[in-house]
């Protein structure tokens, strides 16, 4: 009884409503991200988007995507590229060092005569450090 008063088309129809529905939600609150994280722009300017945004929503969202598209993609690349370093850094401090196995790398390069031995004394002051 239902699926007659409820054609297949219809549900299909539906269901790309809400699947293009949710992406509009994804693509305004990334927006407001890169709106707020945005070192770029002084505060009025983001108080002007953001008023833009709020009350016209779907012309406001468009016009930033297409004035302000490449800005936040390089923002997403910087988060990205920040949150490696952070990453690499945190494996690097708890992987542990052979501190005697670095000084013996440091001082065949020393004597091939690849660093000088005030390069040397200086990591080697580091990694004892």
């Amino acid at each position: 009884m239902l699926a007659y008063e409820y054609p297949l088309l219809g549900a299909f129809l539906s269901m790309l409503y809400f699947f293009l529905f949710f992406m509009w939600i994804w693509i305004a609150v990334t927006v407001f991200i890169d709106i707020f994280r945005s070192h770029d722009m002084n505060g009025w300017v983001k108080a002007l988007w953001l008023v833009f945004v709020i009350f016209l929503p779907f012309l406001g969202v468009f016009v930033y995507l297409i004035a302000r598209g490449g800005k936040m993609a390089e923002h997403r690349q910087k988060d990205i590229e920040k949150s490696q370093e952070a990453f690499n850094q945190a494996v690097q401090q708890a992987a542990p060092v052979d501190t005697a196995d670095q000084l013996a790398k440091l001082a065949g390069l020393r004597d091939q005569g690849v660093i000088t031995p005030e390069e040397f004394d200086a990591q080697k002051a580091k990694l004892l450090s």
